[in-house]
């Protein structure tokens, strides 16, 4: 492929072919000899309503007023120039990069395996709480500001070593210039996060911001189980996350009402103010958002637990809620067999037994027959013995 020349703010750069990622609206591409660069152009040419956006989100500095850790990286990947073809066409825009191995998915902290290669042994209970905290925080802070994530899931946060969060998409961020009273809605949802609302296409609002934050936070909590997972004992067909959103129905709330995989966690392992909040979100929140929990509301009870939780004595990497009276990691790696956050332990090789014989410890008695056949067995030989030495002898 050949390298391709974009202007960013008329400053002529090379982005590097192929793309890093790609999606429906847009490809992302690395910038040659700026490794802290990437540049997101749009497949089809965006109109003037998204030059307009971004032209205006250039001159705006969201969470600008709060001091950050000297090792927290920026928390959204906002705008940082336009980029133009040669003939001066917007064709899309530059931001700071967020990518591996310093940062990942979101989505990467939902399976055992992603959670050990990228954060090995850090990414207990306690770090998934921590990076909820941080999800809650980022949207409270962004709602007080009057800024709403829209397109809010796994897919669109990225999680570095520390737990810190940041919101990756911000082109799709929905506000109002307070200047002119333009609105820029945001209409890009993913349907596993996305309000039964936003399903029937609305724009989004902070109220659907807080239902996509409820689904995240709760799968974090429970390693990765969708609150939405399942299938429900009167469908017709088998259904999908989105389905059981518009249906409203969710094991966490309605647990006699749907089939669920084994792996799936009770959710009594969320301490009883989270899961309260979860029930009203996954429940009269789901076609009610004013019965939404708000950010603000998730992040002080995060909050409270952060300081509570309990160390499991046993086992490495098995932290928990203060509300329960023994681990239950423990308890599932022992009825399961598998441990939600440890590695697999190795199984020791088996000595085959049908072609090799086990050793026999010198001097050790044979086994001596126990059953009445046996001991039957055994004196008629004893008879036959003796039978024979007494014909040899006569």
């Amino acid at each position: 492929m050949t390298d391709r020349t974009v202007f960013l703010d008329g400053r002529p750069v090379v982005l590097v072919e192929p793309p890093l990622k790609a999606g429906g609206q847009a490809a992302v591409f690395a910038v040659r000899g700026e490794d802290d660069v990437v540049v997101k152009l749009y497949h089809e040419l965006p109109g003037p309503d998204q030059e307009r956006r971004l032209t205006r989100m250039r001159t705006m500095s969201p969470l600008g007023g709060r001091p950050l850790n000297s090792a927290q990286p920026s928390e959204l990947a906002w705008p940082t120039a336009l980029a133009r073809n040669a003939q001066g066409t917007f064709i899309g825009y530059a931001m700071r990069r967020f990518g591996e191995p310093r940062h990942v998915q979101l989505l990467g902290l939902f399976t055992r395996a992603q959670r050990l290669k990228r954060f090995p042994e850090r990414a207990d209970w306690r770090f998934l709480l921590g990076v909820g905290w941080n999800l809650a925080f980022m949207t409270a802070r962004l709602h007080h500001e009057g800024l709403v994530i829209g397109d809010f899931s796994s897919n669109n946060v990225v999680v570095d070593a520390d737990g810190f969060v940041t919101f990756l998409d911000c082109d799709s961020i929905a506000f109002t210039d307070k200047g002119t009273g333009e609105v820029f809605p945001c209409l890009m949802h993913t349907t596993d996060y996305s309000a039964p609302e936003r399903q029937s296409g609305s724009h989004a609002t902070a109220a659907s911001d807080d239902f996509a934050l409820a689904v995240l936070v709760y799968q974090l909590l429970t390693a990765g189980n969708h609150p939405f997972g399942g299938v429900p004992h009167d469908s017709v067909s088998q259904s999908t996350v989105e389905d059981n959103i518009a249906a409203s129905v969710s094991y966490v709330v309605r647990p006699e009402s749907v089939t669920i995989p084994p792996s799936t966690l009770d959710p009594t392992v969320l301490p009883p103010e989270l899961l309260s909040l979860a029930r009203s979100a996954f429940g009269p929140g789901v076609h009610a958002p004013a019965a939404r929990p708000t950010a603000e509301a998730w992040l002080r009870a995060l909050d409270n637990e952060r300081t509570r939780v309990q160390q499991c004595p046993d086992r490495p990497l098995h932290v928990y809620g203060s509300h329960l009276k023994a681990c239950p990691w423990c308890a599932r790696a022992a009825t399961t067999g598998h441990d939600v956050f440890n590695p697999p332990t190795a199984r020791p090789a088996q000595t085959p037994t049908a072609t090799v014989p086990p050793p026999v410890t010198p001097g050790a008695p044979d086994p001596q027959p126990t059953s009445p056949l046996q001991i039957a067995m055994a004196v008629l030989a004893a008879v036959l013995v003796l039978i024979v030495v007494v014909a040899v002898f006569h």
